[in-house]
Order: C-alpha cells, then structure tokens, then sequence
C-alpha cells in the first residue's frame, strides 16, 4: 500500500481505475453481514440542521490536488483512499485523498451498494462511519461550536435512517452515532432514536482516549441505561477510540493491521472489569471487527485466574461471588469475524450463539465480492446450527432484522 509520499499528486489522469464487475456469487448461506462502512456522500448533511447552521454545515469542496475534500469548520478533511477500495486493482490502493468518481459508487451510494451487496451474496448489512468522521462518529465532538458539532451528529442520524436505511429497511440495519460531551442528552437522543427504528449504536471501545471520562466511572451510566432499556445494541468497533496498537513508533503500517485485533482484547477485559455488564445485565455488547481468534484464549486466562487469584484481591476486582468472569463474558459479549477459521473450528468454547459474520466493506479487509465463497472455507465442520447461528440467525435476532421465510434466496 502506497503511503503520501510515494504518491504523485500532481495530475489525476490514469492514476486510479475501476475494475470491471465480477460475477454475481452463487448463494448457498444467507448472510448478514453486522460490520460494513459508509463513504458518506456529498448531501448527507443537506437540508439536515437548523436553518441557523445550515450554512456551517460539512459539505463537499474540491481541493487544490483535484480530489474532493470535506469542508469542516474551516478546515479540509480529506476522503483516503482506504475508505473504499473494493472494486479497485490492489496496486492503486493507497492513503491519497480521493474523488467521489474515482471509487466504486457502491461505497457511497446506497442504491449500488444494494448492488454490490447481490454480487457479493450479502443479504443485509449494517453500516459504520468512514475514517472521515471516525468511526464512532467522534469527528463531530471534536468541532470547536459544540451546538453545530450536536446539530450534525443529529444531521447524521437523521441521513443514517431517512435515506440510507430507508432505501431497504430490510436490509439496512440501521446503526446510530453517539453524542460523546452529555450522557444525559445522549441518553435522550437513545431513546428519540429508538422510536425512529434505530436497534444500535457505535461507542468508543475507550473513551477514556478520547479525552473523556473512564468507562470505571458512573459518568456514562444514564447512556447505558436508555440502551439496555429500548434494546439498543452497543458496537465497539475496534479504533473508535482513535487508537490502534502500534508496538514500535517506526513500526511498518502491517503489524499495525496484523494487531487490530488486540484493541478488541483490550476492549473486552476493560469492560468486562469495569462493572458495566452487572449493573447493567440486559445491555447487549459486541466487539466489532474484534475477530475472535483470542477469544478462546482470554477465556483460558480468565478460568486460570479466577482460581489462584488471591481472594481479597479478588474479590475487590470482581465482588460478585455468584457468578464468575468467564461466564459474564459468555454471557453479555457478541464477535464478529470475516476470517478465523481456526476459532471457528473451536466454537463450541465460544458459544455458538456469540459469533456474527461481517464482510467489512468497502475497506482493506472486505471480502468483497468473495464472501459466500470465504464463508464455506471455514463453515465446513460446524454444525448446521452453528452455521446458521453464525452467518445470520444471531445478528437476525440481536438487532432485529426480518429473514424471508426459508433464508434469502439471493437477489431476484
């Protein structure tokens, strides 16, 4: 993968292409995929804030290389190319800043993304922010007008479910941001979105990160409450706390994609010690794009250690003598993976009713237009139940997605 200084930016012309479109898969798993992203389109704010902001409102302007850039409070953000590489030949693929045209429009438009998502055999899918705005939305806690940065957080769900989701409502899974600064206001928000159709938001794996209060605080519990009270799911997409570990300051940019899932380890232990999932036992948590090749291995170290711990020590970590660790992780935590055949051989240690399929598009990973054909790479020797169970029964019934009678069939 190209980095910027090894990109000529002088001239577009013949830089980046398309490929041509591959071959429709054949079907034989109905899919949901619970982990996709948007490249947000030019009129997702438009028409969305109070007629007092709407001319501060985040909008589309070319910038000086030719690409197209948001215009943020002043500032250029610029659109990478890794926000929407499916569709592109993997020598183009790099970090320069991109025009609308010069990705697959399935990234951005929701009609062809229905379209790449027949291709690729995906019958329903649910979508996160792209890089632009991080992908818990965060960008908009960070403008310096915090009534504008609220208004387009707002803007942003309305766009999320008035057009995105409404353009197949059973097949978009629609997934809300967050407003970071007051869980009281977030709290409302929780709810008002709840009667909207929303059955999900993306939070921080670690706010702490981001400069706000620790989830070991109580800060964040009126928020937890409105989503364990209108079922609202939380996703921790691993780097929604504008973290991604990286061993060595000059370390090359794959050991930081090699270690991605070890945010979603981090994750999982900080949550499940910080008392949140037995204050609030009804909260549903899933580690986005968190794989689940650690997962039987967290489990063997939480056993081991809840047996030699000492006891006073222990019981100041976990004071809840009914019930141990391991079982609350089983119990309250979902995964998500578009490759770990290894752990999916091993399921029954996880829970057969704890892993969900995602596809990842349009970024790096996306198994995009390949996923039927990856999905009987690993599924071979699990039972039906769990194949089911892990290509589209539990995401089916955690965020509440109707499933024609029978399974999807595929496109018509």
């Amino acid at each position: 993968m190209r980095t910027v200084d090894q990109i000529d930016t002088t001239t577009r012309l013949d830089r980046y292409h398309l490929l041509p479109d591959p071959e429709p898969a054949t079907v034989t798993h109905t899919l949901i995929s619970v982990d996709d992203h948007f490249v947000e389109p030019p009129h997702t704010f438009e028409g969305r804030l109070p007629a007092r902001l709407q001319d501060d409102a985040p909008r589309v302007v070319p910038g000086p290389d030719g690409a197209d850039y948001w215009l943020v409070e002043g500032r250029l953000e610029p659109n990478i190319g890794t926000n929407g590489v499916a569709g592109r030949p993997i020598e183009e693929w790099d970090i320069a800043p991109m025009r609308f045209d010069e990705l697959r429009e399935g990234t951005w438009s929701v009609e062809q993304r229905l379209r790449d998502m027949d291709l690729n055999g995906v019958h329903a899918s649910l979508n996160f922010p792209s890089m632009v705005w991080g992908f818990a939305g965060q960008r908009f806690m960070r403008m310096r007008d915090r009534e504008l940065g609220l208004a387009c957080t707002r803007a942003y769900n309305s766009w999320i479910i008035e057009d995105w989701t409404a353009a197949a409502p059973d097949r978009m899974i629609p997934c809300q941001i967050p407003w970071f600064h007051d869980p009281v206001l977030a709290a409302e928000e929780i709810r008002r979105n709840a009667e909207l159709g929303f059955t999900s938001v993306s939070f921080s794996e670690n706010p702490e990160a981001l400069g706000l209060p620790s989830i070991h605080t109580a800060h964040w519990d009126p928020f937890l409450r409105a989503c364990e009270e209108t079922g609202t799911v939380l996703n921790l997409h691993v780097g929604s706390s504008s973290q991604t570990p990286q061993p060595s300051s000059d370390s090359p940019m794959y050991t930081v994609l090699l270690l991605f899932q070890v945010n979603a380890m981090f994750s999982a232990a900080d949550w499940l010690f910080s008392g949140i999932p037995m204050r609030f036992p009804d909260l549903k948590i899933v580690l986005s794009e968190g794989g689940v090749g650690w997962v039987p291995s967290i489990l063997d170290r939480l056993d081991h250690q809840h047996r030699y711990q000492d006891e006073t020590l222990l019981r100041d970590t976990w004071p809840h003598t009914d019930v141990s660790p391991a079982e609350v992780f089983l119990d309250r935590f979902w995964f998500t993976t578009f490759w770990d055949p290894t752990a999916l051989s091993v399921l029954d240690r996880i829970g057969i009713d704890r892993v969900m399929f995602e596809v990842d598009y349009p970024h790096p990973d996306c198994t995009w237009p390949d996923a039927q054909e990856r999905v009987r790479l690993q599924v071979g020797t699990m039972s039906e139940r769990a194949v089911a169970n892990y290509t589209h029964s539990t995401a089916a019934e955690l965020y509440r997605v109707p499933l024609p009678p029978g399974g999807w069939p595929g496109p018509a």
